[in-house]
């Protein structure tokens, strides 16, 4: 029997398709950077799914219980009793969002020298990391860098490379392992229950912390539940905490599995850390008590923690993924596989194989689907990647658009109308130009860059 969206809705927003000329100028205004097309123009929004979730009825209703208080608001009581049982840590801090929350852990566990190994980079995570003074270190398995293979768990530590980093540097060099529940950057892809135990272990052996990007655990929660042995008769909030009991501590952006859209916050275990986290927050985001969030957003938050982890959401939540998903695959559109968790990766280079990498196909590639369709998705590829220390390019070997659903916004109907452009573009890509930098910041150039086609 089919399954439809485990809720109804209670409130809509119009959207407006606007022509081809008025998106080409758009892209033009924009620098062919999807980042900085206005909203208004964009059909179908699949940019992030960062703070584009619609919330419940129960938590705007939370929201007009919202404690204003500078301090001591009762609306931290809250979230703080909702991370304890969703998550199982009994500290937290919170922060304006998960890059807030970065930015504080890497200024207290890093000192500079040191090295971060984690199971792929994420962008803004990496350059808090640097900043500190840390040098990044993949270690995820080497499937996560193959769009094409099929396995389970491609967001999984290689234990074999950590072991390698520990001997060439000294356990004292690391200053935390950060392991990201899902794997962003490698197509939404989680890590098993098993792999997580194991990195544990090493971590126990050697003294070192062992940190989580949270960001997505109820979605790689239930990737464990469908995939790993063992797991099939667990709820998805039971492997959430048995998940988390394997950290030290976490940040997190509540703007994507909290279903908001705007917090985050740190969590942890430590006495200490949670000491120098509440000086440091002060500093850069608020009182310890309300880190940079409104009352009411720290009570929408402490809502959406529980609603994130139930299993029909979640069920619901990855099948809309798939849906889009399975379509492109049926037509030949070659995506990250297997299908992740909060969105669909197409795999530019595969898609555009008469460009170089030095001509950013996943940026053209972009640009050119929201001019096509007025689907608005984002680059993830060299242009995310940024430079090397010695001013060249870096050159990731996965070179994606990202198609990311925001959650409990759009029908399956609107997958439908995405896969169709996705595969009409995929039947005239051979006329897709490549795209040059006309402006690159120093850091995280991929949200303010601009572009122009290369003749």
């Amino acid at each position: 029997m089919r399954t439809a969206e485990p809720y109804r809705i209670k409130m809509v927003e119009p959207l407006t398709m606007s022509t081809r000329a008025e998106r080409e100028q758009a892209l033009v205004k924009a620098g062919y950077n999807t980042f900085l097309l206005p909203s208004s123009i964009c059909y179908i929004d699949l940019l992030t799914d960062s703070g584009t979730s619609a919330m419940s009825d129960r938590q705007w209703s939370a929201m007009m219980m919202g404690d204003e208080a500078y301090a001591g608001a009762r609306s931290f009581d809250h979230l703080e009793q909702a991370v304890q049982e969703t998550y199982g840590f009994p500290y937290v801090v919170p922060t304006h969002q998960g890059r807030g929350a970065e930015h504080l852990i890497s200024r207290i566990l890093i000192t500079p020298g040191q090295y971060v190994p984690g199971n792929m980079y994420f962008t803004t995570t990496r350059a808090h990391q640097e900043l500190a003074g840390a040098t990044f270190v993949d270690v995820v398995i080497d499937e996560a860098h193959d769009p094409a293979v099929e396995h389970p768990f491609k967001g999984n530590v290689d234990i074999n490379k950590l072991e390698k980093l520990i001997g060439e540097v000294g356990a004292d060099k690391i200053a935390y392992i950060n392991v990201a529940v899902t794997v962003n950057m490698a197509g939404g892809q989680p890590v098993s229950m098993e792999n997580l135990r194991q990195v544990r272990e090493l971590c126990d052996e050697h003294g070192i912390i062992m940190w989580s990007d949270a960001t997505r655990l109820a979605e790689n929660a239930f990737f464990i539940q469908e995939r790993e042995p063992g797991y099939a008769d667990t709820s998805c909030a039971d492997i959430v905490l048995e998940m988390m009991s394997h950290f030290d501590g976490l940040t997190m952006s509540g703007k994507k599995d909290a279903l908001v859209n705007i917090g985050g916050f740190l969590a942890m275990r430590s006495e200490e850390i949670l000491t120098k986290a509440r000086e440091l927050v002060v500093l850069f985001e608020g009182m310890p008590t309300y880190g940079g969030l409104a009352g009411r957003d720290l009570e929408a938050m402490a809502v959406g923690l529980r609603e994130a982890v139930d299993d029909h959401y979640l069920a619901n939540r990855i099948g809309q993924v798939r849906h889009l998903g399975h379509q492109l695959v049926d037509a030949g559109v070659p995506i990250v596989q297997p299908v992740g968790g909060h969105a669909v990766f197409l795999d530019a280079r595969a898609f555009l194989p008469h460009l170089d990498q030095e001509e950013l196909p996943a940026q053209a590639l972009a640009a050119e689907l929201f001019a096509h369709s007025g689907v608005r998705a984002m680059e993830r590829g060299i242009v995310s990647a940024g430079r090397n220390p010695d001013g060249t390019n870096r050159h990731p070997a996965l070179e994606l658009v990202r198609l990311t659903i925001p959650r409990r916004v759009y029908t399956d109907r609107h997958m439908d109308v995405v896969a169709d452009s996705v595969i009409e573009l995929w039947e005239e890509r051979d006329a897709i130009r490549g795209l040059r930098f006309v402006y690159e910041p120093p850091t995280l150039r991929f949200f303010t860059s601009r572009f122009e086609p290369i003749d």
